[in-house]
């Protein structure tokens, strides 16, 4: 009997254990390699290319060495005999915006600075609402008092939680701008609030510190968009807003009690932001491989090739980020069109899209999907490639990881197809932490995938998550895992090659934005 059992046993089909694997995908995913990788970034992330900023000239170099690889494989120009998808960027030329209080007027770059970028806009207010640190997300709806027509002012630091994430250049940042402020900015727009004040301990320092974002000029979609201004203070302005109470007695009364403090302040502030404008070109490559018998459906497979240029003589030239996202979706290009010369190619099309303006606002990404060239009601997916070459704080002596981000909130068929690729492949260990609505870092928010995934088309986003080299001048090449990159490029290509090549389209049937 227990030999008749082992041997219905053999008779199980193997595919309730583990997916049968397609020797034709194996074939081709062998295309996407380290060493091909390795060959492209040590080109893209070198100083020649002087850090890729968009509308600079490495950004250019950068979008003509890529359109000349995707020639190279055969891949022609998707219209007009152009890889590119050029688009229009308003850069803002770097400015302080007028202020005054009570009528004494303080001088930008002195007493206050804002970051180049502002809405162009005069407005002011006769209220100042003080919150102290902050109020936490958390207790956000039990709060009662009105925003609407005043400027909420707080302090900058971090007095609640010494484990508190920084989402901003390494420094401390108050709750109420990185669980509430920067997750839903539009919310506190949305509910009246004119602009927000943060006072800093030491102006004169934070303006040293961040003399290079000062002097940089911003690049915005559009011009005409108000936003809520965010102006750093000093505590002498502060001060002047408060009147009769100073802002290091309040500081050490909420050191004391550990209670959150709120004060309406009757005060007269004044704001006026007059820009200087310029129109600028840059662009999005795109490397389309036609499909067959599906070929109006599109699978994009997207990452950007832009970062954050120069600073005096430091050259910042994102190895990882978002390097290793490019020469991926170059390699994943180069195997898909091989597939194709040889005979095997998608059955849906395939649009292999590096774009820029990413470190500037998700503006590539933005432009595309609201001005497509393929319609987005045929497109299927995003798969989105942004920092792959490292591992984190978390994975340290383990890298055969990758965080996936997005991939169950529109469609739980892309989320299946995604886990069948890694366990029948793979095997990699799929971390979704930052998948987690709550969590802070709001990652999903903060890559060019979201831009599809707005419009109501299911993306999966690859990362590798931050490290200490992040978008700083020591994201280099040499500090870049490639095998670790060839691992997850193939699982992409694994994941994209069943997406594209499948009976029925994935469908929309979960919301969890």
């Amino acid at each position: 009997m227990f030999l008749k059992k082992i041997a219905l046993l053999f008779l199980i089909p193997s595919t309730l254990f583990a997916q049968q694997k397609d020797s034709i995908a194996l074939r081709y995913s062998r295309d996407v390699t380290a060493a091909g990788m390795s060959k492209n970034l040590h080109v893209l992330a070198s100083d020649e290319y002087e850090g890729r900023e968009t509308g600079k000239k490495g950004q250019k170099m950068a979008a003509e060495y890529i359109a000349a690889q995707f020639k190279s494989f055969e891949i022609p120009p998707y219209k007009e005999n152009t890889y590119y998808q050029e688009y229009p960027v308003n850069m803002i030329l770097p400015a302080p915006a007028d202020l005054s209080v009570n009528g004494k007027k303080f001088t930008g770059n002195k007493d206050f600075y804002n970051y180049p970028g502002l809405s162009e806009q005069v407005t002011g207010a006769d209220h100042v609402l003080f919150l102290g640190y902050g109020i936490e997300e958390k207790n956000y709806d039990d709060y009662k008092e009105d925003v609407k027509g005043k400027i909420v002012m707080i302090l900058a630091g971090e007095p609640y939680s010494k484990d508190s994430i920084s989402l901003i250049s390494g420094t401390k940042v108050p709750s109420l701008w990185s669980t509430y402020y920067r997750a839903k900015s539009e919310k506190i727009r949305d509910k009246g609030a004119i602009a927000l004040f943060i006072i800093v301990d030491d102006i004169e320092k934070e303006i040293t510190i961040n003399k290079h974002r000062l002097e940089r000029p911003a690049m915005i979609k559009n011009v005409g968009v108000k936003q809520m201004p965010v102006i750093y203070i000093s505590q002498e302005m502060g001060n002047q807003i408060l009147k009769k109470q100073t802002v290091q007695k309040i500081k050490e009364k909420i050191s004391t009690t550990g209670k959150p403090f709120v004060k309406n302040v009757k005060s007269d502030v004044k704001i006026n932001v007059v820009n200087k404008a310029q129109t600028i070109m840059t662009e999005n490559v795109l490397g389309y491989v036609e499909g067959s018998d599906l070929k109006d459906e599109l699978i994009v497979i997207t990452a950007h090739y832009d970062h954050l240029g120069i600073d005096g003589n430091v050259v910042f030239n994102g190895a990882d980020d978002d390097g290793s996202g490019t020469v991926a979706v170059m390699e994943l290009a180069k195997a898909f069109s091989k597939a194709k010369k040889e005979g095997h190619g998608p059955r849906r099309s395939m649009l292999f899209m590096t774009v820029s303006g990413e470190e500037k606002g998700l503006l590539g990404s933005a432009y595309y999907t609201e001005h497509p060239e393929f319609p987005l009601k045929n497109t299927v997916c995003d798969l989105n490639i942004d920092m792959i070459g490292r591992v984190d704080e978390k994975h340290t002596g383990n890298p055969d990881y990758i965080y996936l981000i997005g991939s169950d909130k529109l469609s739980s068929q892309l989320h299946n197809i995604s886990e069948t690729a890694n366990k029948t492949y793979s095997n990699l260990a799929l971390d979704y932490t930052f998948n987690d609505e709550k969590d802070k870092n709001r990652f999903y928010y903060r890559s060019d995938h979201y831009n599809f995934a707005k419009n109501g088309i299911p993306v999966i986003f690859y990362f590798n998550g931050v490290h200490a080299d992040y978008h700083k001048e020591t994201d280099e090449v040499e500090k870049i895992d490639f095998n670790k990159m060839e691992k997850i490029s193939r699982l992409v290509f694994f994941t994209a090659w069943e997406l594209a090549n499948r009976n029925e389209r994935i469908t929309v049937d979960s919301n969890k934005k």
